[in-house]
Parts: C-alpha cells; sequence; structure tokens
C-alpha cells in the first residue's frame, strides 16, 4: 500500500519545528468566530518561541485579547513527495509596545500590500511538527512506521 514512493512521518522535535517555522515567510493562522474555524494566509516571524504576525482590521484575528489561535506552516515538493508541517497553538496578545509594534513591522515582510492594524503576538504552548521522508533518508528513534 503507499504506491510507488511512499513516505514515511517523523517527528520533530520541538526545537527542529520552531527552527522550520522561523525558516518559512508565510503560514496559516486559525481563530474561531460564532463557533466556526476561520483561517487566513499571513506572513510571520518567530521571536524565541512566539509566532509574530501583523493582521488587517478586515480580517481581524482578535475580537479581544488572550484568545486561543492555532498557526501552521508547512513546505512540501510535489516531485520527491518530501516536505514538513508545523503546527503551534497559542494564545495571542495585541502587542500595544509602540516600539515593539515598529520592530515588528519592520521585520515581516507582507506579500500583499493592505493596511494591516494589528501586530499579534503567539505565545507558544503546544508545538508539533512532522516531516515526510523516504525510506532510505535519515532515521531516529522517533520514526513513524506507516507509509504514506
Amino acid at each position: 500500500m503507499g504506491g510507488d514512493g511512499a513516505r514515511m512521518l517523523r517527528e520533530l522535535s520541538v526545537a527542529d519545528s520552531l527552527e522550520r517555522l522561523a525558516g518559512s515567510q508565510y503560514g496559516r493562522i486559525v481563530y474561531s468566530r460564532r463557533g466556526t474555524p476561520i483561517i487566513r494566509p499571513v506572513n510571520h516571524i518567530v521571536e524565541e518561541d512566539a509566532v509574530i504576525v501583523r493582521a488587517q482590521l478586515g480580517a481581524s484575528v482578535l475580537r479581544g485579547d488572550g484568545e486561543l489561535v492555532a498557526y501552521e506552516a508547512d513546505s512540501f515538493d510535489v516531485k520527491t513527495r518530501r516536505g514538513w508541517s508545523v503546527i503551534v497553538t497559542g494564545v495571542a496578545h495585541v502587542v500595544r509596545d509602540p516600539e515593539l509594534v515598529r520592530r515588528y513591522e519592520a521585520l515581516i515582510d507582507p506579500w500583499v500590500n493592505l493596511l494591516r492594524d494589528h501586530v499579534i503576538r503567539i505565545e507558544t504552548e503546544v508545538v508539533t511538527g512532522l516531516e515526510l521522508i523516504g525510506e532510505n533518508d535519515e532515521c531516529d528513534a522517533d520514526l513513524d512506521e506507516r507509509a504514506l
């Protein structure tokens, strides 16, 4: 089963997951509005164990401070069938310190030219990451033997 070129899953450590996330320029923030999950693509940076994003008012992530959110980023190569996915879950807070807001605005390079009026810091509580690897790739004790 799994077809030609089936891959295996390897769990990434928290440090490896945050490193992959830091090396990515964009991801997806997931939040809830009236019980419905909403997913928005945004640019981000990683600072220590936190994910920082900017959001526009029209797609405002937060109705109030302290909302539980998820953030996902990934990178996959369809030709080699290799890649990774990282998901963090944590509490999001609006950054209100003007110096920090200016600093983060300078560091985050948005791909869309829209007014962004919130800088949001997600304090990570849960960090998970998975990597698709081939049978002959480097393996360790965390290897999940299920072929994809």
